[in-house]
């Protein structure tokens, strides 16, 4: 089955590719690995603001980290053309806008991760890196960088 398919069999659209808010590219493509720039969390056409442990709670991190990984999947299709050119995804980093007594980062990150798992499979499994930062660009409360296998070809 294509990701594509896979996409439409669970219900979700890819909201189209961030434009890039400084002087940077949102993906490379260098030696067969894919840098995907970070993403930050829009739902519903919003940024998701504002920092855990304070006026973010727990469920809304992990749907900003989810929307961040969607942001992610779209930035991937847009420089490879398909996501069928995705082999996996290799690593995660994860920044969580948080206090400095909020000890759930990794829990934040689960909603980036187990939507690579549920969309890619096996190959959506990943090695990762949740850490909680006191401020992040706009405000965000969560941001997402990738480094994707891509297919020889």
């Amino acid at each position: 089955m294509s990701v594509q398919a896979r996409l439409e069999e669970l219900g979700i659209a890819l909201p189209e590719p961030a434009a890039p808010v400084a002087s940077y590219v949102p993906a490379v493509v260098s030696g067969g690995l894919m840098h995907v720039s970070g993403q930050l969390p829009f739902i519903d056409g919003a940024l998701v603001t504002g920092r855990l442990g304070d006026d973010v709670g727990l469920e809304r991190g992990a749907a900003a980290a989810r929307a961040c990984a969607l942001m992610i999947l779209a930035q991937a299709k847009a420089a490879l053309g398909s996501l069928d050119q995705v082999e996996r995804i290799v690593k995660l980093g994860a920044f969580v806008n948080s206090t400095a007594d909020f000890t759930d980062q990794a829990k934040v990150a689960n909603g980036a991760s187990e939507l690579m798992f549920e969309v890619l499979g096996e190959a959506g499994r990943h090695a990762r890196s949740a850490v909680g930062v006191p401020v992040l660009p706009l405000g965000a409360a969560v941001e997402v960088d990738a480094i994707i296998a891509v297919k020889a070809g």
